[in-house]
């Protein structure tokens, strides 16, 4: 929505800085997994390995087994909440932020209703719930259990149902690094030990649970409009709780006149400040938590980084999208979109040298992270750390079939 009142214009680069700086990527920050993922409000987490290269990418000294440790004790936890998609969360975040988007989650039920004729879905959600209580349940052990009660229903739509009506969180060794186990799920209240919701009741009370949810995000993702905030969360009907902040906000506008929010003192570095090549994982939420994207995102490679629906793994240079990557065991291939300084090109190596070799460590076999549908190595192909074709580095090619 355009701004009505002029105010201060942050253009695309003064705001591309501002969220890399809120997003930990203009310089690795000296925080620990668990405070990293509590800033972040989660990590994006469809599959198992990007959280914790999302985290290798943002924090200084980082190595997976911090955040393994963490999903281990059950201090984070992976389950469905923004958009519906599975998210890496602190255990308080887990206990908060599935409330509030609950909403969406009875909503997204709905779009189901025609293959759950006759079910009554509160008593699905009380079926489902001691089900997977008594013991972790795999998604088509709950569908055969619920089956049982409604045997003319759509079984993909009770799994829908199972999934939305109850906060179910992925137990371990599930995204664990370095070990393996399929989906298993109970309730994040089995789990933690504690009810949904509890944390934000202890909240003062004049402070409303989305009102924080706002005042987070920001910290995270801002400067941000209102309908920004809603792509991240897969809500709607924000802006009330924006205007209830506005006196204690700082409000810009982007070049296209839309009004952006954004906390008092959150940083808003130099539009020229230097931004350092990272890699991120598929799904990364930098990518995905603006209804606007062309902060990191040009408009020229919009979709780029797909396939279908499937996301690549991506690189940044100068603090905006510039390509792909793919890592196999040791060896890390990257796609550019278009042509890079030498020095920049240099950056690009040491930094994926870097992630190489630190996100191999602690495993018998490497690491393979990255969803691309294949990897050319055509004549056009280009070594970059100049190793022979068959030895491990960085290299320059086409990561798309």
């Amino acid at each position: 929505m355009a701004s009505r009142t002029t105010h201060p214009v942050l253009d695309t680069r003064a705001l591309n800085r501002a969220t890399l700086a809120r997003q930990l990527l203009l310089s690795r920050a000296e925080m620990s997994a668990r405070d990293a993922v509590s800033h972040l409000l989660g990590l994006q987490a469809q599959n198992v390995k990007p959280p914790y290269f999302q985290l290798h990418a943002r924090l200084a000294g980082f190595r997976p087994a911090e955040l393994a440790g963490l999903m281990e004790s059950r201090e984070v936890v992976r389950m469905v909440t923004m958009r519906s998609t599975i998210h890496t969360h602190t255990a308080h975040d887990a206990l908060t932020l599935r409330p509030l988007v609950q909403p969406a989650r009875d909503r997204e039920v709905a779009y189901f209703r025609k293959g759950l004729a006759g079910v009554d879905l509160d008593r699905l959600a009380e079926r489902a719930r001691a089900f997977v209580e008594s013991e972790p349940r795999t998604m088509g052990e709950i569908r055969e259990e619920l089956l049982r009660d409604w045997p003319d229903a759509d079984p993909q739509s009770l799994s829908v149902a199972a999934r939305c009506r109850l906060p179910l969180v992925q137990v371990t060794p599930r995204g664990v690094w370095g070990r393996s186990g399929q989906v298993r799920l109970t309730t994040v209240e089995k789990w933690l030990g504690k009810p949904a919701g509890v944390e934000a009741a202890a909240a003062p009370a004049a402070a409303q649970p989305v009102d924080e949810a706002v005042l987070r995000y920001l910290a995270a993702f801002g400067p941000a409009s209102v309908k920004d905030m809603q792509t991240w969360a897969g809500l709607t009907r924000l802006r009330e709780a924006f205007e209830r902040l506005r006196p204690g906000l700082a409000v810009f506008q982007d070049e296209n006149g839309v009004e952006l929010f954004d906390l008092p003192d959150g940083p808003r570095p130099d539009a020229d400040t230097p931004a350092p090549p990272r890699f991120l994982p598929e799904f990364d939420n930098l990518l995905l938590s603006h209804a606007d994207r062309t902060r990191v995102v040009a408009p020229e490679i919009k979709g780029r980084s797909w396939t279908g629906n499937q996301a690549h793994c991506t690189l940044l240079v100068d603090g905006f999208l510039a390509g792909l990557w793919k890592l196999e065991k040791q060896e890390l291939t990257v796609e550019l979109f278009g042509r890079v300084p030498k020095a920049a090109k240099e950056e690009i190596v040491a930094e994926g040298e870097r992630m190489v070799e630190e996100m191999s460590q602690g495993t018998s076999q490497g690491t393979s992270q990255g969803t691309s549908q294949g990897t050319s190595q055509g004549a056009g192909e280009e070594r970059a750390d100049g190793a022979s074709a068959s030895g491990g580095g960085v290299r320059f090619g086409a990561i798309r079939a």
